[in-house]
């Protein structure tokens, strides 16, 4: 079956390309907060595994539509009234960054759980390894731990951003002109919404399976020189 695009063609590239710069910007901003907040509850310290637990409960705990919608409409007012101080009436969070934020802050969420799951895989004879060579905790976390981590971690965060890229279409509610976003504007226009959403699903399985290539290449490459125990 091949759809006529009447002319569309070239919007939903373009959408195609904002959601993927979404999903990148978005799981950049989620690793950082998932490795922080996999720190934070794993660690000693009783408050940091309190906020480590806080966070990860109170996100997972909301749904991802009402977190990009609270980010965007609720930074309105203030973003206004601080830009309003310093001659910026029009001051305020842009549909990407509001996206950015919302989409990383659910990532992080559940990256944070993958991450703490990892540090707990790592033995800790590799750890009392480090220490006996002389080298610092935080030399030790870079050098010796985080490497490993993110080979055990790997696949739970591949399956995690495989959600997140289409968690993406979300943010078509704040008129960012991602995948959705294009295809709905095109299915108005045409009024040929089978047609608009199809391809949109199309494309959506495309970059599903091209992620799905490229993680198992990186799962392979990080997995160099361990032997997988096969029953």
């Amino acid at each position: 079956m091949i759809f006529d695009l009447h002319g569309f063609g070239d919007q939903l590239i373009a959408g195609t390309w904002m959601t993927l710069k979404l999903s990148l910007a978005a799981v950049c901003v989620g690793l950082i907060l998932g490795l922080l907040g996999a720190i934070a509850k794993t660690s000693k310290n009783g408050f940091l595994r309190m906020l480590g637990g806080f966070y990860t409960t109170v996100v997972r705990g909301v749904p991802e539509t009402l977190w990009v919608l609270m980010i965007y409409f609720g930074t309105v007012a203030g973003l206004n009234a601080i830009g309003d101080l310093f001659g910026y009436p029009e001051f305020a969070l842009s549909p990407f960054a509001a996206g950015t934020c919302a989409l990383g802050l659910c990532f992080g969420a559940y990256a944070t759980e993958v991450f703490r799951g990892a540090l707990l895989a790592i033995p800790k004879g590799h750890r009392e390894a480090g220490q006996a060579l002389g080298l610092s905790a935080p030399r030790i976390f870079w050098r010796i731990v985080l490497p490993q981590v993110w080979r055990v971690a790997l696949p739970g965060l591949g399956n995690l951003y495989l959600i997140l890229l289409k968690d993406t279409a979300l943010v078509s509610l704040i008129t960012l002109d991602e995948i959705m976003r294009k295809a709905q504007v095109a299915s108005n226009a045409t009024k040929e919404p089978f047609t608009f959403y199809m391809t949109a699903a199309f494309i959506y399985l495309g970059l599903t399976v091209f992620i799905m290539a490229a993680l198992h290449f990186l799962e392979r490459r990080a997995g160099r020189g361990f032997v997988r125990n096969e029953l």
